[in-house]
C-alpha cells in the first residue's frame, strides 16, 4: 500500500495551515509493514520552508490561540477527541501495518483520545474562563495593604516542537499536544519516521474537523534539517526518544528554549517478599509482567525491563510466567484473528533488539523463556509459519545469577527496546532497593507486595530514582491501570537516565508551556490584571448583588450587612439543635482555660450560618445555588455579648462557555464590633447569565439539582 495522497507516494505534512510535499521526483525513505514488508509510504522533507512553519505559529498560532480563553481552548479539545473517536477504528486498521493489536492501539489511539478529554474536562475545572492563571495567594507587601504581591502564569510567546518516539504516534504526540494547546502555545509535531503514516491521520482528521485555530497545528513528516537554528527565547522543544539523540539535540537548542526530553528507562518491578506463589500479589505481578512483556511487543518507554524477585520466587515465577505466554501470547499479523502480539516497527528495530539481548547474554545472561531465533507466526491470512520479512520477536526474559551487588552494569544500562525483560534476585529488601537504583533513573517501578513496611521502605529508597513508583496489591490488582500505563493526570517522566522530564501531571503540563511571573501593585491594578478582586480594591454596593445576572454583574460588586448580636441562648440552643457541646461553647471555666478563648464562645459554624442569613437576598433571582464554601479560617473568636456583621464581594465570574450560568466566587468577610476579623472564606455560587436564563433553566439542569 503506497500512499495516495500525493502523487509519487510521499507522506505529505502539513504546514502553514495546508497540505505540503516535496516537489515529484525527490528522495524519499520508505517506510515499510512491519508484519509483511511490503512498502507502506515513503517519507521526504526536501525543500521544507521551516523557518516559515515556525513564523506561522509564533504569529498565526499565537494570535488565534491568544483570543481564546481556557475553557474555550478545552472545549475544543472535546471536540477533536468525539472527532477521533467517530474515525478511531480507520487508526486501528492503519496502526496494525506498524505491529500493532488492537489492544496495543487501546493504549495508543484510545490512550491519545483519553488524554484530550482528561485535559478538556481538567482545563474546565481547574482553569478560570480567562487567560491568565493565578499561582498561590496574594502576598502583603505593605502594612497598610496598598501594596501587593502576586504569581501568575502566561503563556509563552513561541512554538512547542514536539519531537515524538515511533511507538506510540498518536499516544505519544497527543500527550504533548493537549497541554500546550490549552496553554494557548502552538504544535509542530514530528513524528518518528517508521510510524509517521499514523501520525498524518490523525493530524488529518483534526484538520477536517475545520475547528483547529489557524496555525497552531503544523506536523513535519520527515526529517526537520536546521530546525534548531530557528528556535530561541519563548519556544519548547519536547523530545522523547534515546538519551543519546536527547543529548545531542538539547547541545543544539539555542539559550532560553525550553528543552524537556523523555528518553531510555531500564524500569524495574519489584515482587516483595511477602508475595510468594499463591498469594494474588504474586498472581498480579505474573500477569503485568506479562501484559509489560507483550503489549506493544515490548516497545514501551515504561516497560518492565527489570523484574527483581527474592530469591526462593525465581524459579516458581519463571514457571508461572512460561505458563502465561503459552496460554495468552499468538505472535502473528496484527490483521489476523486470534494474534495476541505483532511484530516489533521495523526489521532494523527486530536486529537493535537481538544485538541488545546479545549484550545481556554477552555479560552473563541466560534465557530462561524464548529464544533469540526468528518466531513462526500467524499470517494475515490465518496461516501459520516463517516470516522472513517480518519484525517478529518471540518473548525473551533473561536470568542473572550471583550477588545482587556484583551483577554487570549492562544489566541496568543495556535496553533491549522489545518484548526483553531480564530477572534479578535479591535477598533483602534493601539489595531490592539497590537494585532500582542501579537503574540511573527510570519513568517506573511497580511493586508487588500487601506488607506497608516494604512498601515505605522502597517508597524512602527509591522515590528518588523514579518519576512514578505503582504499588500493586489485592486491593487495587483489578483496577490498576498497570505499570507501563502513563495516565494524564500523573506527571510522566522521570530523573537521571529517563531524561529529567516531566510531561502530564494535569495542569501541571499546562503550567509548563507558561511562564510564572512575580507581579507587584496596588489591590486595584492587581484586580485590573487578574480579574480577581483583591481586598483594597473598589467596590461597588448599587443594589444587592444577588439581585444581578452575570450580564450585569461585576468584579468588586459588593453588599455590606448590618450587625447582628450574640447571645448566650443563641450558643446554647445552636449547641443543643446541632449536638456539638464542645465545652468552649458549654463550659465557662473549662473555656476559660484554654489559651485561645477569653471564656464561652459562639461556634463558628453558627457565626457562619448567621453571615448566610445577613448577606442573603431571599427572593428567586439570577443566583441559583450555593455549591460550596472553600479557604474557611477563624481569626478572633466572638464572646456572648459581641456583634457580628459580614461584608461579601464579587471576588471572580468565570462562564460557563455551554451553560447558561456561571460560577462566581464571593470574598466573605465576617467582623465584629471593634472591626476585627472574625472568619474569611470563599462562598461558591451558580448564576444565571442573563434574567431571560434564569427563567428559562429547566427543573432538570445541574444548577438547579445542586442544593442551596
Amino acid at each position: 500500500m503506497i500512499d495516495d495522497r500525493t502523487e509519487d507516494g510521499i507522506l505529505p505534512s502539513y504546514l502553514q495551515d495546508r497540505w505540503w510535499a516535496p516537489e515529484p521526483g525527490a528522495e524519499a525513505a520508505e517506510v515499510l509493514d512491519a508484519s509483511t514488508g511490503e512498502v507502506v509510504t515513503r517519507v521526504s522533507t526536501a525543500g521544507i520552508d521551516l523557518a516559515g512553519a515556525i513564523a506561522c505559529a509564533r504569529t498565526t498560532g499565537q494570535a488565534s490561540l491568544g483570543a481564546l480563553t481556557f475553557h474555550q481552548r478545552a472545549l475544543l479539545l472535546k471536540e477533536f477527541a468525539i472527532a477521533l473517536t467517530a474515525r478511531k477504528d480507520e487508526l486501528y486498521e492503519l496502526s496494525k501495518r506498524a505491529g500493532a493489536t488492537v489492544r496495543d492501539s487501546l493504549s495508543d489511539v484510545d490512550g491519545g483520545i483519553g488524554v484530550l478529554f482528561t485535559y478538556s474536562s481538567k482545563g474546565r475545572r481547574e482553569l478560570p474562563n480567562a487567560q491568565v492563571y493565578l499561582d498561590g495567594p496574594a502576598e502583603p507587601l505593605s502594612k497598610d495593604g496598598s501594596f501587593l504581591g502576586r504569581h501568575v502564569y502566561t503563556r509563552l510567546p513561541g512554538v512547542a516542537v514536539q519531537i515524538n518516539a515511533f511507538n506510540f504516534p498518536m499516544w505519544g504526540a497527543l500527550e504533548k499536544f493537549a497541554p500546550a494547546f490549552l496553554a494557548g502555545v502552538p504544535t509542530i509535531v514530528k513524528p518518528a519516521t517508521p510510524t509517521a503514516y499514523v501520525a498524518e491521520a490523525w493530524v488529518r482528521i483534526l484538520v477536517e474537523t475545520g475547528r483547529l485555530p489557524a496555525g497552531s497545528l503544523q506536523l513535519v513528516s520527515g526529517g526537520v534539517p536546521g530546525l534548531f537554528d530557528h528556535l530561541g527565547l519563548g519556544d519548547l522543544v519536547g523530545f522523547t526518544g534515546s538519551a543519546s539523540t536527547a543529548e545531542r539535540l538539547r547541545a543544539q537548542a539555542a539559550a532560553g528554549v525550553r528543552f524537556t526530553s523523555e528518553t531510555d528507562s531500564i524500569n524495574a518491578s519489584v515482587l516483595g517478599p511477602d508475595a510468594v506463589p499463591g498469594t494474588p500479589e504474586f498472581d498480579a505481578y505474573v500477569t503485568q509482567l506479562m501484559v509489560e512483556l507483550t503489549t506493544k511487543a515490548g516497545q514501551k518507554c515504561t516497560a518492565i525491563r527489570r523484574a527483581i524477585v527474592p530469591v526462593a520466587s525465581v524459579e516458581p515465577l519463571v514457571a508461572a510466567l512460561r505458563a502465561k505466554i503459552v496460554e495468552r501470547v499468538v505472535i502473528g499479523d496484527p490483521r489476523a484473528d486470534g494474534v495476541t502480539m505483532g511484530p516489533v516497527v521495523s526489521r532494523a528495530q527486530r536486529e537493535e533488539v537481538l544485538r541488545a539481548v546479545g549484550e545481556l547474554q554477552a555479560a552473563g545472561g541466560r534465557l530462561l523463556i524464548g529464544t533469540t531465533d526468528a518466531p513462526d507466526v500467524t499470517h494475515a491470512d490465518g496461516s501459520t509459519g516463517p516470516a522472513p520479512d517480518g519484525a517478529f520477536v518471540a518473548p525473551i526474559v533473561v536470568g542473572f545469577d550471583g550477588d545482587p551487588a556484583s551483577l554487570p552494569d549492562a544489566v541496568h544500562e543495556v535496553e533491549a527496546f522489545g518484548p526483553v525483560a531480564s530477572i534479578l534476585a535479591y535477598r533483602t529488601v534493601d539489595e531490592a532497593a539497590d537494585l532500582v537504583e542501579r537503574g540511573g533513573g527510570s519513568l517506573v517501578t511497580s511493586v508487588a507486595t500487601s506488607d506497608p513496611a516494604v512498601a515505605a521502605t522502597l517508597l524512602a529508597r527509591t522515590a528518588a530514582y523514579n518519576g512514578r513508583l505503582l504499588f500493586l496489591d489485592r486491593d487495587d490488582a483489578r483496577s490498576s491501570t498497570g505499570h507501563g500505563a502513563p495516565v494524564p493526570h500523573l506527571v510522566h517522566g522521570g530523573p537521571g537516565r529517563a531524561g529529567g522530564g516531566e510531561e502530564l501531571g494535569g495542569i501541571r503540563a499546562v503550567l509548563h508551556h507558561m511562564q510564572r511571573t512575580a507581579v507587584q501593585g496596588s489591590p486595584q491594578m492587581l484586580t485590573a490584571l487578574t480579574g480577581v478582586w483583591h481586598q483594597g480594591a473598589a467596590s461597588r454596593s448599587d443594589r444587592h448583588p444577588f439581585r444581578k445576572s452575570l450580564a450585569e454583574l461585576a468584579v468588586g460588586d459588593q453588599v455590606a450587612s448590618p450587625t447582628r448580636p450574640v447571645t448566650l441562648d443563641d450558643i446554647e440552643t445552636f449547641a443543643n439543635f446541632t449536638g456539638d457541646l464542645f465545652y468552649a461553647h458549654m463550659d465557662e471555666a473549662a473555656a476559660a482555660a484554654n489559651p485561645f478563648f477569653p471564656g464561652r464562645v459562639a461556634h463558628g459554624y453558627l457565626l457562619v450560618s448567621w453571615a448566610a442569613g445577613l448577606f442573603v437576598d431571599p427572593e428567586p433571582g439570577p443566583v441559583l445555588a450555593n455549591y460550596g464554601l472553600e479557604n474557611l479560617r477563624f481569626m478572633t473568636p466572638v464572646s456572648p455579648g459581641d456583634e457580628i456583621r459580614v461584608v461579601l464581594t464579587a471576588k471572580q465570574i468565570t462562564p460557563r462557555e455551554t451553560d447558561a450560568y456561571g460560577e462566581v466566587r464571593w470574598d466573605a468577610v465576617i467582623l465584629n464590633q471593634d472591626d476585627e476579623i472574625v472568619a474569611t472564606y470563599d462562598v461558591l455560587t451558580l448564576v444565571a447569565k442573563t434574567a431571560e436564563a434564569t427563567d428559562a433553566l429547566p427543573s432538570g439542569s445541574p444548577a438547579a439539582q445542586v442544593p442551596v
